[in-house]
């Protein structure tokens, strides 16, 4: 029996491409290839892309609707900016749930899970000699998933994930504006993971973890105020 082979149809083509689109434009603005106020010209993407200007308009108004891009009259669609304030309710709300989410994870933490973290760290502290902003924060994303990963309170560990949804919707890298934290940062992870080693209280852990997380915000404020 003859097997049948199904070709994709056009719209599953397009689709495709809306979808490749749809990534590579959504990268480049997280990562801060196209920075606020960035002018998205369609045939430019679509040329760069190699696809059609079809797939980049959809992708555009995917990245509207996710409030990444805006579209002003007269000049057509541009990357949104950041809004400082959804940036500091994020932060401090950040703060709170992840610090308790650290501490809940702790006693859950073993040696294995230390050392993936410790690792991790050294990552970071060796992305200080070439510093970029991106990857530091993407390794300190990871460095703090190992941390709270294991907590065992299903509702605060969602809270924490939308709380870094939120920052990567934001686009908002404070190690790009004050790379000096990222050496403190560095330090702070080590004495975090100290602490977990150690079998330190539950209410310390979190109070370290919730200061680490404040210290960071509190630099990016003082920064702003220049």
């Amino acid at each position: 029996m003859t097997e049948t082979v199904t070709e994709p149809s056009a719209a599953d083509a397009a689709g495709s491409k809306s979808e490749q689109a749809y990534r590579a434009v959504k990268a480049r603005i997280v990562e801060g290839t196209y920075s606020p106020g960035y002018r998205l010209v369609l045939g430019s993407i679509a040329k760069d892309l190699g696809v059609s200007v079809v797939p980049v308009r959809e992708a555009i108004r995917r990245l509207e609707a996710e409030g990444l891009v805006t579209f002003e009259r007269n000049v057509g669609a541009t990357v949104a900016g950041i809004d400082p304030t959804e940036y500091l309710y994020t932060m401090q709300t950040l703060s709170i749930v992840e610090g308790a989410a650290t501490a809940l994870s702790a006693p859950l933490i073993d040696a294995v899970a230390i050392s993936r973290a410790r690792a991790v760290n050294e990552e970071m502290r060796a992305c200080l000699n070439h510093f970029d902003p991106v990857r530091f924060t993407r390794l300190n994303q990871d460095f703090h998933s190992v941390l709270f990963e294991h907590c065992p309170n299903p509702h605060i560990l969602d809270l924490v994930h939308r709380g870094w949804n939120r920052l990567a919707a934001l686009r908002s890298s404070t190690f790009r504006f004050v790379p000096g934290r990222a050496h403190e940062s560095v330090n702070e992870h080590e004495a975090l993971l100290q602490l977990i080693e150690s079998g330190a209280a539950a209410d310390e852990i979190e109070k370290a973890a919730r200061l680490h997380r404040s210290a960071t915000l509190d630099a990016y404020l003082a920064q702003s105020k220049q």
